[in-house]
């Protein structure tokens, strides 16, 4: 009997001991040659990192077949473009469409596509997207969303995105789960059956894994054990029962970086490749270009393998060291000999303090708590804003959509999703988090930081395209997400014409608590449902208010009112210029001295 017990008492030790039997591993290659087909539906998710390894493989595989790929993604960004150059896709839906890092702004492909219309491309925010994949994952047909709702994007995605009567007689909007037949998404590890280690910050998190039709191929950084998961498993986010492959492939969100934060005793991260990302934005300029570029790092490479031989032992090991939470020091150590030490300064430098100023002020008087900063001077301007407080003692957090809560950001990138932000970081999340439950919330505390294409004299802005001119800027971000839930927003822009028109062709986000615009100029604040100038930038001390305001006035796109009691403002002093500085030394926001 007790030789019974005994061996019953042994399997279920070794069954507690173990792990799943099944092996999925492959080579990348074979995987999408057995699970990818032409015409289907396949999203690459970001969490955070983008699986890169495997969309260059579907690229490899799939050029010049014309495979009229449906593809969903959070961003378009870096050389996601090959997707349009290669004319894979027939159909797409994103966030965002352009080049993200250093710095944001419009791409000649995604633009020649919108131009042409030779891709169906679906503009969502970043909180719709994301809402829309945890539908997928719920099995939910639609899921609540209110963020589209004054948007050009409400009328443009009728089909997707409705807007119903609640029971107490709210208007709400309703979206369309984003089921695709296949998700591919890169994680820090996985065991040989496929349960899967993503580490934080999350993004869209792992609920494209849950919604997928036809499974997830997931490419990794390391194979691992049974035991090795069950250590981290608070950090396992993809179940082995979702996983149809699984994929060693190292560096495999390249030129994107991975933080190995939580995982440091066990993984090695990797940086951002800035200089390979720059190089890449180069080429798009010119067709042949890029052409040339993707023979090489593309259909020129059999595999991932050849591609890291490529990338060469050297680069790979500075991308690997430069990871570190303290590399930032020895780049600000770098950059002081050539960095502006002096009170001189451009007019972006003095909105981008002024912005800091105004975002403070207000933070103060309406007892706020937190900020969610966007891309660009806007982001500089929250981040001095920040640390103004602090030393006042005034607690407050700032938030990134991606998932970063409570960070303190650190010197020498100003990028927004600086990888070397993430150890800063009071709590780390996802999207929905941000965006739907801290942003969103009844009981937000938060002020926003935008920067914006056009804005105009409602205070309605766009960052998506303009269609009159079939002109494509980078598309709708997280913008009409933070109208739909701060408190109030400050908008940072260029005093000019271009930027600051009468009426915005797509409305990005609705104007309603857009209260006041820093430009490169002035202070405009919204008065009776329109903006007018509140305050002036004395930049050139040889001309005299009337002649100061009047270029000012005259170079708005709208007949732009003048308060009666004008400000003069104050310039900055050279502490608060030393701060924008610090963060973007390279002056990739800042721009020319």
């Amino acid at each position: 009997m007790f030789g019974e017990l005994d061996e019953v008492i042994r399997k279920q030790i070794e069954v507690s001991e173990g792990g799943h039997k099944a092996n999925k591993v492959m080579p990348l290659e074979e995987a999408v040659r057995k699970f990818v087909r032409p015409g289907m539906s396949i999203h690459v998710g970001h969490s955070y990192a983008c699986p890169s390894a495997a969309c260059r493989e579907i690229i490899r595989q799939f050029w010049g077949k014309n495979p009229n790929f449906t593809l969903s993604t959070l961003g378009f960004i870096s050389d996601l473009a090959l997707f349009f150059f290669g004319n894979l896709v027939k159909r797409t839906i994103a966030t965002f469409y352009g080049d993200s890092y250093p710095m944001p702004g419009p791409n000649p492909i995604y633009q020649k596509a919108y131009r042409e219309g030779t891709v169906s491309m679906e503009n969502w925010s970043i909180l719709s997207f994301s809402l829309r994949l945890l539908a997928g994952a719920l099995g939910l047909d639609f899921i609540p969303v209110n963020s589209l709702l004054g948007t050009t994007m409400e009328e443009e995605n009728a089909k997707d995105y409705f807007k119903i009567e609640a029971p107490d007689g709210k208007v709400m909007g309703l979206a369309r789960a984003i089921e695709p037949d296949l998700a591919f998404l890169h994680g820090w590890a996985s065991d040989p059956a496929g349960n899967v280690i993503i580490s934080p910050p999350y993004a869209e998190g792992a609920t494209s894994a849950r919604a997928a039709k036809e499974g997830t191929i997931v490419t990794v950084e390391r194979i691992v054990s049974a035991d090795f998961i069950k250590r981290y498993s608070h950090l396992v986010k993809i179940p082995s029962y979702l996983v149809k492959a699984v994929c060693l492939a190292p560096f495999g969100t390249h030129p994107g970086g991975l933080s190995n934060y939580g995982l440091e005793g066990e993984l090695i991260g990797y940086e951002v490749d800035r200089d390979f990302i720059i190089h890449f934005r180069e080429q798009c300029k010119d067709e042949k270009k890029l052409q040339n570029w993707a023979d090489k790092w593309v259909l020129g490479c059999k595999n991932n393998e050849e591609y890291l031989f490529k990338l060469g032992h050297e680069r790979i090991s500075f991308l690997r060291g430069n990871s570190s939470k303290e590399a930032w020091e020895s780049e600000i150590a770098n950059t002081i000999p050539e960095m502006n030490l002096t009170e001189e300064f451009n007019p972006t430098e003095m909105m981008v303090v002024v912005g800091a100023r105004v975002i403070a002020e207000k933070i103060r008087k309406q007892e706020l708590r937190t900020i969610l900063a966007g891309v660009g001077a806007s982001n500089l301007a929250a981040w001095v804003a920040y640390y103004n407080l602090m030393e006042e003692e005034y607690d407050t957090d700032l938030m990134a959509e991606i998932g970063f809560f409570g960070y303190s950001p650190q010197p020498a990138d100003p990028y927004i999703f600086n990888l070397k932000n993430v150890p800063q970081c009071r709590m780390l999340t996802d999207v929905n988090d941000i965006l739907g439950s801290i942003v969103g919330a009844k009981t937000s505390k938060c002020i926003g930081a935008l920067g914006a294409g056009q804005v105009d004299r409602c205070g309605n802005v766009n960052s998506t395209a303009i269609p009159q001119a079939k002109f494509f800027l980078v598309g709708s971000g997280g913008a009409a997400d933070v109208q739909a839930g701060a408190r109030e927003i400050v908008i940072l822009t260029e005093h000019s014409p271009a930027r600051l028109v009468g009426e915005v062709p797509y409305i990005t986000c609705p104007g309603e608590k857009i209260k006041t615009v820093v430009t490169t100029k002035g202070i405009l604040e919204k008065r009776d449902g329109e903006f007018v100038l509140t305050g002036y930038f004395p930049l050139d001390p040889g001309k005299d208010e009337e002649t100061t305001v009047g270029e000012i006035v005259k170079e708005c796109g709208w007949e732009l009112k003048v308060a009666p009691k004008l400000e003069r403002v104050e310039l900055p002093s050279l502490n608060e210029l030393l701060k924008v500085r610090t963060f973007d030394p390279h002056r990739f926001f800042l721009g020319e001295e």
